[in-house]
């Protein structure tokens, strides 16, 4: 059984950085390939990152890389997303995301379990 929940989401200036955790509650997390979305306010869910089971292979759109980073700590059963230089495009809900299918997935459809969210406002 999978139970996500998201924080360390907050109201921070444009320029900072912030660090997104969440954690699973339940015991198979290593197992589990692991996803962070975001959805900006009246717009549609978007991909933001993917990570492996193992933790050695990720995945994030272009836009995103240098500036995000994700990672994750099976031992802790947490999954993190590292933010930096945030700009107000930045604002969204973020949430995270499990899935047992194998390999690296960016596809909101593709994964099964999710966080209820956590939000990141980027003032400027």
């Amino acid at each position: 059984q999978v139970h996500l929940v998201e924080s360390g989401g907050g109201l921070v200036q444009a320029g900072a950085s912030l660090t997104l955790s969440c954690q699973d509650s339940g015991r198979t997390f290593s197992t589990y390939v692991m996803g962070w979305f975001r959805q900006a306010p009246g717009q549609e869910r978007t991909f933001v990152a993917t990570i492996s089971e193992s933790g050695s292979e990720t995945y994030l759109p272009n836009s995103l890389k240098g500036r995000f980073t994700i990672s994750r700590d099976n031992a802790k059963n947490t999954l993190y997303l590292q933010m930096n230089d945030l700009t107000p495009d930045d604002t969204a809900v973020y949430y995270c995301a499990a899935t047992g299918r194998y390999g690296l997935r960016a596809l909101e459809r593709e994964y099964a379990y999710w966080g209820p969210g956590t939000q990141v406002t980027v003032s400027s």
